[in-house]
């Protein structure tokens, strides 16, 4: 009896020290799981910190200073190289890339170096001086000085101020009628005056030029028999100008635009299909209308030291072209349709974007003679390689032969550019 009991006890002491020494192993496991996921999240936290860092050194931002303003680039590769950082810098500053020059820490930067090999990190400042001249558009984008606007005290009087407004008498209304000229530039119009539209078909030619006008009304249609508009240098804006009159003058064979501050050209300027001149020159155009291709009569195109950026390819459709300058925008590249102008004697792309040309510019368009490319990034060298360019290079001669011929000073050597002048 006594034995059995002792056993029995024996065997809970077994059984219960079997039972804690589980548990211990279980305790222990579980500590050593515990240890094992902590170990594991320590390493993923110092992965993903070792790829930021990657990702940090796979990619860097620089400052560049020019004309008065900080300009970030971000995002760079630090394998790029500086051609890529200027080019870059193209649009942002308007100046071409060759056209710039990189300081940073005193030195000057190579084209053909990466931004590692040039010890360029995150937060380098770097310089940019322009070279002048070698710019697109209007030139370098600058800081805005703030000036406090003039008031000048008028002292005209009021017998003067009366005389801005130009009083049309009837003998000059009768000779308006009767010539079909209306001249009434330099004579500080701040409107188009009423007795203007009195002539009605009579007006053949109005010259509004050097004025004051803001707004262009849809009177401007009674005038049906016009063939010659100018609105050169006024105040003329896409919302003061009513294109419908203006485009209702069917016989209008010459609009000039220049100077104002329109930045569209409307879809309806199509419907000016007798139109054989057009001069939209400096003001904030950003593109041409692809209606333009219905202008097939039109002769001269005059579009520059606007902000350009595109020329729709339909412009091949207006063959009639014979003069063409897009100097002073925003443009990369023309396109291929350019060479459909057979007609085309000279074309102006100075101070463009500009890397290459249609590639039958020279091929197709045996009756071009002049051609400026100043300040484009385009050089002889490339210019060489098109097909085309010795009969080109021929035609210039002679035209320049006949030129110097009859005294008219003219360049016998072709540059970047030619014949500017």
């Amino acid at each position: 009896m006594q034995k059995n009991k002792i056993k029995k006890r024996s065997l809970r002491s077994s059984k219960t020290t079997k039972i804690k020494k589980s548990e211990t192993q279980q305790s222990s496991a579980k500590s050593q799981s515990a240890l094992q996921g902590r170990n594991k999240k320590k390493k993923e936290k110092k992965k993903m910190e070792g790829d930021a860092s990657t990702e940090k050194e796979s990619s860097i931002s620089i400052n560049v200073k020019f004309g008065g303003t900080t300009i970030p680039i971000t995002n760079l590769s630090p394998e790029s190289t500086i051609k890529d950082l200027k080019t870059l810098l193209q649009p942002l500053t308007n100046v071409l890339p060759r056209g710039q020059k990189l300081i940073f820490k005193g030195k000057l930067l190579v084209d053909g170096m990466t931004l590692r090999a040039s010890e360029l990190t995150n937060g380098s400042k770097i310089m940019l001086m322009a070279s002048q001249g070698l710019h697109q558009g209007d030139g370098p984008i600058l800081k805005q000085a703030q000036t406090r606007p003039i008031v000048r005290e008028n002292n005209v009087g009021k017998f003067a101020k009366e005389k801005m407004q130009v009083s049309v008498d009837k003998n000059r209304l009768e000779r308006w009628k009767a010539t079909g000229v209306i001249a009434l530039s330099e004579c500080n119009l701040k409107v188009i005056p009423d007795e203007v539209w009195a002539c009605g078909t009579s007006a053949r030619v109005i010259d509004f030029s050097n004025n004051a006008i803001r707004e262009v009304p849809s009177q401007i249609g009674s005038l049906n028999s016009m063939q010659k508009l100018n609105l050169n240098a006024n105040d003329i804006m896409d919302e003061t100008i009513s294109w419908k009159g203006v485009t209702s003058l069917v016989y209008l064979t010459v609009l000039s635009l220049n100077q104002n501050q329109l930045t569209t050209l409307p879809s309806t300027l199509g419907e000016l299909t007798s139109l054989r001149q057009l001069h939209v020159a400096n003001n904030k155009l950003t593109g041409l209308p692809v209606e333009i291709k219905f202008l097939t009569q039109l002769e001269v195109l005059k579009a520059n030291n606007n902000r350009i950026s595109t020329i729709p390819a339909c412009i091949g459709d207006c063959n009639a072209l014979t003069e063409v300058d897009l100097s002073s925008n925003l443009l990369s590249a023309l396109p291929d349709t350019f060479g459909n102008l057979r007609n085309l004697k000279s074309l102006h792309l100075g101070n463009n974007g500009l890397k290459t040309l249609p590639s039958t510019i020279f091929s197709m368009c045996l009756q071009l003679t002049t051609l400026d490319l100043h300040n484009t990034e385009i050089t002889v060298d490339l210019l060489r390689q098109f097909e085309g360019w010795e009969n080109f290079e021929e035609r210039r001669r002679l035209k320049n032969q006949k030129q110097l011929d009859f005294r008219v000073v003219g360049s016998a050597a072709f540059d970047e550019g030619a014949d500017k002048n």
